[in-house]
């Protein structure tokens, strides 16, 4: 069977993608390959777990901080590029406001606007693909949910040995 006829659609039925709201997002390396940082540990109790990017992180970082900027409705609140994924907590506030970049041609939401033209950029300057094609996506329901999502950005460094896909 067709593999995209298996796929569960993965937005939430009758959702105004468009309001005003907050998103945690993941962006993974296709394949989950461990293109994008390494996760160094020190031997010392105190030591936290450090992020160093790869040329591709670095790409990486570059995008997220110029669209940042570029889209005015759009706040990148907190990232972590992780060795085969990327986390971003994205707040939009009016879907009004006009890029600077340029959109993909069909309607979309801003934050699929944004996660397509993030993933183009990247790809033209590294001279191929290394996403996957799809996204992940949660909205933020409420404040508490919004400082969980916080937390476990900061802290995915630390958790990065216990992780599935280490």
């Amino acid at each position: 069977m067709n593999e995209l006829l298996k796929r569960k659609p993965n937005r939430l039925k009758d959702f105004d993608y468009g309001a005003t709201y907050s998103y945690f997002i993941t962006i993974c390396a296709k394949n989950r390959e461990k293109i994008l940082s390494n996760i160094t540990v020190g031997t010392g109790v105190l030591d936290c777990p450090k992020v160093e990017l790869t040329c591709f992180g670095e790409i990486a970082e570059k995008y997220i901080k110029q669209l940042d900027n570029f889209y005015e409705s759009i706040s990148v609140d907190y990232y972590v590029i992780m060795p085969n994924h990327i986390h971003m907590l994205i707040s939009i506030y009016d879907e009004s406001g006009q890029s600077g970049t340029p959109v993909p041609t069909r309607q979309s939401t801003a934050l699929s606007r944004f996660v397509s033209t993030f993933k183009r950029f990247c790809n033209k300057e590294l001279g191929f693909n290394p996403w996957q094609g799809r996204f992940h996506d949660h909205i933020i329901r409420n404040k508490e949910d919004y400082e969980e999502v916080s937390k476990y950005i900061y802290n995915n460094p630390l958790n990065w040995e216990a992780d599935e896909l280490y």
